[in-house]
């Protein structure tokens, strides 16, 4: 069992001091990735996120970084025209990225190209996030800023956790064991706006910058075996259900999301109701909604955003769980999200196992949750993850 109380990823945010709007983009990091959103699965306070951009006394460039203190490591670099005509700062953000190179799958540099002018003398031209090419504002672009950080750090703990399961293995042998992350939308066909938005989601999806090499979207025909297509993919798939005003009524929607949940498959609900759900399908709660206009479904990125939170949260989980577990037990049950009552359905018998544990993320359940789930089960033993490593016994 690794040491529970080392950050797992730590996201490093570097800037040159005089380019105007680099604090501001790095708080916004900040914010995003310390929310609640990430807490539950990184504790504490969400992902560790630390600046390197006023240098100390007698020093030119800020602090090295030391790559030892997380089992992984992300570097942004905001990279504007100020930085690129600082000779002492360029050399700065090149170290950083040769080391990284050098270092390994765990510590990764994702360099922001706030300027065309700053991709030939700073090296990174491959792997440079292309600021310079988006449209919008400055809100509107670091909105997106934080999006293709969420999937470039999705790729990274993919690679991660493929090293965690084959520590043997060297980095290109891996790819060989990496598949795309398959992204299912759960929609009806009995209204005008299922399959309408459907198609709007994996048109965009499709469309996003390096997503579709990442990603492969599929809609879901009715009648199709869901729980085996599940069952084959689902380390690497994820949802979006697409609940229009005839979703909940649908029988291949239902047994849909009961499946998604049932093998914690990281799901968000586009909520696209236009005017009645005559019966709210119950479990399509404990995960994120999104509301979306189906005539007008101009939050599309919102919906891909938060499917990628989603997705990196529980890249987070297993790698977390990898990282910290016991020898594997067949009484302790691992899940990417706070158990709800569909969850027993995913326990062995009590002749295999009379007392399961159900591991979740920070924070514990509320007492009232508990209470329930007491009467119940009350064979099943509940502990948040900080909990459970420290031995806490109820």
């Amino acid at each position: 069992m690794s040491d529970p109380t080392r950050p797992f990823l730590v996201v490093y945010v570097a800037w040159h001091p005089g380019f105007p709007d680099g604090a501001g983009i790095a708080e916004a990091i900040r914010g995003h990735f310390r929310r609640e959103l990430y807490e539950n699965v990184a504790g504490g306070t969400g992902l560790s996120v630390v600046f390197r951009s006023l240098p100390p006394p007698g020093r030119a460039v800020p602090l090295e970084i030391n790559f030892t203190e997380a089992h992984a490591t992300a570097i942004v670099i905001l990279a504007d025209s100020v930085l690129a005509a600082d000779a002492p700062w360029l050399a700065y953000a090149r170290s950083l990225g040769e080391q990284a190179e050098a270092t390994g799958l765990h510590v990764r540099t994702f360099p922001v190209a706030i300027d065309h002018a700053v991709l030939a003398p700073l090296n990174m031209t491959e792997q440079a996030l292309r600021w310079d090419q988006w449209d919008g504002d400055l809100q509107t672009r670091t909105k997106q800023l934080l999006s293709e950080l969420t999937y470039e750090y999705c790729r990274m703990l993919r690679h991660f956790l493929e090293h965690l399961r084959r520590p043997d293995e060297d980095e290109a042998a891996l790819e060989a064991y990496l598949r795309k992350v398959q992204i299912f939308l759960s929609h009806s066909k009995h209204d005008d706006s299922g399959e309408r938005v459907a198609r709007l989601v994996r048109d965009r999806l499709h469309a996003g910058h390096g997503l579709a090499s990442f990603f492969d979207v599929h809609d879901i025909p009715a009648g199709l075996r869901f729980h085996k297509v599940l069952l084959q993919q689902v380390r690497v798939s994820a949802m979006v259900a697409i609940h229009t005003d005839t979703y909940s009524s649908r029988e291949w929607c239902r047994k849909e999301v009961i499946e998604a949940k049932r093998h914690n498959v990281p799901l968000v609900v586009a909520n696209c109701i236009s005017n009645l759900d005559e019966r709210g399908f119950p479990y399509m709660g404990n995960v994120p909604v999104v509301r979306l206009d189906p005539d007008g479904p101009d939050r599309l990125n919102i919906v891909i955003a938060r499917l990628l939170d989603e997705v990196l949260k529980d890249f987070l989980w297993r790698c977390r769980v990898a990282l910290s577990a016991a020898p594997a037990d067949p009484a302790v049950l691992f899940i990417p999200r706070p158990p709800e009552l569909i969850t027993l359905a995913a326990l062995p018998p009590e002749a295999d196992v009379p007392a399961p544990i159900i591991v979740y993320p920070d924070p514990p359940l509320s007492a009232e949750e508990e209470r329930l789930f007491a009467e119940i089960a009350p064979r099943v033993q509940l502990r948040s993850l900080t909990e459970w490593l420290s031995g806490a016994v109820r």
